[in-house]
């Protein structure tokens, strides 16, 4: 019995669907009920018979004048979205703050350059890292076993510890201390923010009174480094603890964050200051070298996971070799990565781990991590050797008071 011819229309059909499917026949199959070896046999058999989709001029212009209108909303959509970001950061700088110049560009810096030989006598630049105060936070000793304490008294001492450390380190113990200025870089999570139930239930105040006493504790330190030093210059960058909302945001992250409200009033204290100088990033990182070295800073949030041997290592090494490839294809190379987070202090030539104001808290412990002190990354890049002097500030001057013990300058094990 022969094979009843396929009518014409019933083609013409067929490749109206993948004209109106775009080309996907997987689609266009499926939109008339046909399995998809029929659709491809019948879409032949129509191409054989010099066949096209019975679809006028007009239907066509309609068709593709409909798709264009749909592409252009969109695009509308997206960059009235983009704009709205970018004057609500701008308005915010210029019409509340006060702003007569913006933070968010890398200012040219003589200071930071490097020198011609000759005319440096100078161990080079220093940089205090200062992340990871969770200004508001309350550690509890008794549920660290005594080993620690914090509050907002503790951490206006230790954040005042911190800068009087810092300068008896760089003046008082380094040879020949004649420093251009210091970079006073600050990373992140400067307040403990309510992100969690039991920050909410457990910080010391609000977060807006919180923000308010920090400002204060940070024009101090500021003005006391200016005083010491001459200039100041301060990369700032964000952490996840000060947002404002439920999850960490990819876009418009900054403008959710009580550290980039903090850091903008704090530039608006500073702006007829002409020693200090500030670089606020509206994005994630802050990219700026000293003495031609290199520095990317960052909070480190992005970079997850861990294990017991080898801890926060791993994800912190694997997040520097994702970043450094994705900035060599951009044209922003970096020689090392600045950043806080983890709340350990580890100094490298090609990455810095700042450790935090807070110190050892419940959540540590409760967890088993290994005891870190309340401390904060201080280090010294020269022109010629880059990062030389790494030197960790200790701020808990409750573990430093008392009359220091006299011990021999070495030992044998048994004699001391």
């Amino acid at each position: 019995m022969a094979t009843p011819k396929i009518a014409d229309s019933a083609l013409v059909q067929v490749l109206e669907a993948l004209d109106r499917c775009g080309g996907n026949a997987v689609h266009a199959a499926e939109s008339i009920g046909i399995n998809r070896s029929t659709f491809r046999e019948r879409v032949k058999m129509a191409q054989a018979r010099g066949l096209g989709a019975t679809r006028t001029a007009a239907e066509v212009e309609a068709l593709t004048a409909s798709a264009l209108r749909d592409q252009v909303e969109g695009l509308k959509a997206e960059l009235k979205f983009v704009q709205g970001e970018q004057l609500d950061a701008e308005y915010i700088k210029s019409k509340i703050i006060g702003l007569k110049k913006a933070a968010d560009t890398m200012p040219a810096l003589n200071w930071m350059l490097r020198p011609e030989k000759k005319a440096f006598d100078s161990p080079g630049v220093p940089t205090l890292f200062c992340s990871d105060l969770h200004w508001g936070e309350v550690v509890d000793p008794r549920q660290v076993n005594g080993v620690n304490q914090y509050n907002v008294a503790i951490a206006n001492e230790r954040l005042r510890a911190m800068v009087e450390t810092a300068i008896d380190l760089l003046f008082n113990h380094i040879k020949m201390p004649k420093y251009p200025g210091i970079v006073f870089a600050l990373g992140g999570d400067m307040v403990s923010g309510d992100i969690h139930e039991e920050l909410m239930a457990t910080n010391e105040t609000e977060i807006m009174p919180v923000v308010l006493d920090l400002w204060g504790a940070l024009v101090w330190c500021i003005e006391r480094l200016a005083d010491k030093f001459g200039r100041v210059f301060l990369p700032c960058v964000g952490g996840n603890h000060g947002r404002n909302t439920h999850k960490i945001r990819a876009k418009g992250r900054n403008f959710t964050s009580f550290d980039w409200l903090l850091y903008q009033f704090l530039a608006k204290r500073f702006e007829s200051d002409s020693r200090v100088t500030f670089f606020i990033p509206d994005g994630p990182d802050a990219h700026y070298s000293v003495m031609g070295h290199r520095y990317l800073l960052t909070h480190g949030d992005q970079f997850r996971g861990g294990d017991g041997m080898i801890g926060a290592l791993g994800p912190i090494i694997r997040g520097d070799h994702k970043k450094r490839s994705r900035n060599a294809q951009i044209d922003m190379e970096y020689d090392t990565m600045m950043l806080g987070h983890w709340h350990q202090l580890i100094q490298l030539q090609r990455l810095i781990v700042n450790g935090s104001l807070k110190g050892y808290d419940e959540y540590a412990y409760s967890n088993n991590f290994g005891y870190e002190p309340a401390r904060q990354a201080l280090w010294i890049t020269h022109p010629e050797q880059g990062i030389t002097f790494s030197m960790p500030v200790n701020v808990d001057r409750h573990k430093n008071s008392g009359k220091a013990i006299e011990r021999p300058w070495v030992a044998i094990k048994g004699d001391e």
